[in-house]
């Protein structure tokens, strides 16, 4: 049985690098150009869908004729600042752009309500799969998603602390990850590092360590106490590796591709933000010419993932992974 190729799109409004104070969602008339490629190879994209986008009409259209062709998924993605109810949690919630798990339980739910029932009502399918803003999850939003009857999670990124990346300036920073497995689990909703009885799948991304030489890996560690001197090393010695195209990186989403199906795991997690589709969508990405090569890496690299694995929805995903897992779950029962 081939690995599955998994293509998650965190689906948001333009560059909410920036912080902006009005979130436009210019993005969605770049997203057709993707979706076409995605469909030439074979592959099924799952579109995580935060607020501003369920409320774009063009993007609702456009996601509706996909799930018609079975050819993409929307499943939920949640930036807490701008999802309603809206409840000021630090002096700027828009500059600060505080983590939902920072917020109390009973908001974190209703917020979590809010947008599935938006999305639910635009989109006419239940949602299921689910991916947590700035990669944020605990137990209680774990909680929250099997009450809301989600069934795939993919926010851990294993290997990875976000914990000096703060939302709430008096916060803790993100969830850090670095104990966390790299294959897929049914998480234990108290303890989500661990496999335990539940309905949610956690599918972790596709990140392992770098293959770097020493000095690379030296040089990372030696500027781990500063995020600008880490930001330049790691443009040099990327540590760790993510199946998410950057404009530089072309080899290495290959020779991660092929490492992860050696090694025989079931499924390989790739990721991008909608807005890195257009011109000035974000950080990465800013000019056509950008743009062009971008599509040509992803040509390269969803070409290989065509040959070497089958294209599956996050949803899907769990399916096959359920049915393989059931019989030896009834035997140990």
């Amino acid at each position: 049985m081939k690995p599955a190729f998994l293509i998650t799109i965190d689906t948001e409004g333009d560059n909410l690098w920036d912080a902006p104070r009005t979130i436009t969602t210019r993005n969605t008339s770049y997203l057709g150009r993707f979706q076409t490629l995605c469909e030439r190879h074979g592959l099924k994209p799952t579109y995580l869908t935060n607020w501003e986008m369920a409320n774009d009409p063009d993007f609702v259209a456009f996601g509706r004729a996909a799930i018609v062709r079975g050819t993409c998924e929307v499943g939920m993605h949640l930036h807490a600042w701008n999802s309603p109810p809206l409840v000021p949690l630090t002096a700027d919630d828009f500059q600060h752009q505080p983590y939902l798990v920072e917020y109390p339980r009973d908001q974190i739910r209703e917020k979590v309500r809010r947008v599935t029932d938006l999305l639910e009502e635009k989109f006419g399918v239940k949602m299921q799969s689910h991916r947590a803003g700035r990669w944020a999850f605990n137990e209680t939003y774990a909680r929250i998603l099997i009450e809301c009857g989600y069934s795939v999670d993919c926010s851990v990124t294993p290997g990875v602390s976000w914990s000096s990346f703060k939302g709430d300036p008096s916060g803790t920073g993100g969830t850090d990850y670095r104990s966390f497995p790299t294959g897929a689990y049914y998480i234990d909703p108290g303890d989500i590092r661990r496999s335990g009885p539940s309905t949610l799948l956690e599918i972790p991304m596709t990140i392992r360590p770098s293959t770097d030489p020493p000095l690379g890996r030296m040089a990372v560690r030696l500027t781990s106490r500063s995020r600008l001197a880490t930001k330049v090393v790691r443009r040099i010695w990327p540590n760790p590796l993510w199946l998410r195209p950057n404009g530089r990186n072309r080899k290495r989403l290959l020779d991660l591709l092929e490492r992860v199906v050696a090694s025989g795991d079931d499924y390989v997690e790739f990721m991008l933000h909608s807005s890195e589709f257009m011109p000035g969508g974000s950080p990465t990405f800013q000019s056509d010419r950008s743009i062009e090569v971008l599509y040509a890496d992803l040509e390269a690299l969803f070409e290989r993932a065509a040959a070497l694995c089958e294209g599956m929805t996050l949803s899907g995903y769990r399916e096959r992974y359920s049915a393989r897992v059931a019989p030896r779950l009834a035997a140990q029962a």
